[in-house]
């Protein structure tokens, strides 16, 4: 006989994860915007109302070609402007897969490795809501 937690167990792995939803949202916006998308994606919370996307792999011919002529800053800056360009869309896609609103967005690239980070900073939510969204035995 099955149990209630084992039903939660079943719908929780039958259901997507919104953190890989958003990695590949993530991914997709920057294809759509830049011409292509980071090789590897990472979403992942940072505490109750931190979320910090990892995005590896994301460079364009000409950025590679700014750090290989040591011009970092300009790589940087680049790169920058590309993360801002899209920004309305990164919270708009956030707050529709996490059903929370973004009180601030924050981008971040590191050009000598190829690196870049989006952290999201999220509306808290009340802690009541939290327990019962976060309970094996709360319906879907």
């Amino acid at each position: 006989m099955r149990t209630l937690l084992d039903r939660a167990a079943d719908q929780a792995a039958a259901a997507p994860s919104p953190l890989l939803e958003l990695a590949n949202v993530i991914v997709r916006l920057y294809k759509e915007a830049v011409g292509r998308g980071p090789t590897k994606a990472r979403a992942l919370f940072a505490g109750s109302d931190t979320l910090v996307v990892l995005l590896e792999g994301m460079m364009t011919v000409a950025e590679h070609q700014l750090v290989a002529l040591g011009d970092h800053g300009r790589a940087r800056e680049h790169r920058l402007f590309m993360q801002l360009a899209i920004d309305d869309a990164k919270r708009s896609e956030v707050e529709r897969i996490l059903a929370r609103r973004v009180l601030a967005s924050i981008s971040g690239a590191d050009p000598r490795h190829d690196l870049a980070t989006e952290v999201f900073l999220l509306e808290p939510r009340p802690a009541n809501e939290w327990r019962k969204r976060n309970s094996p035995l709360s319906p879907a």
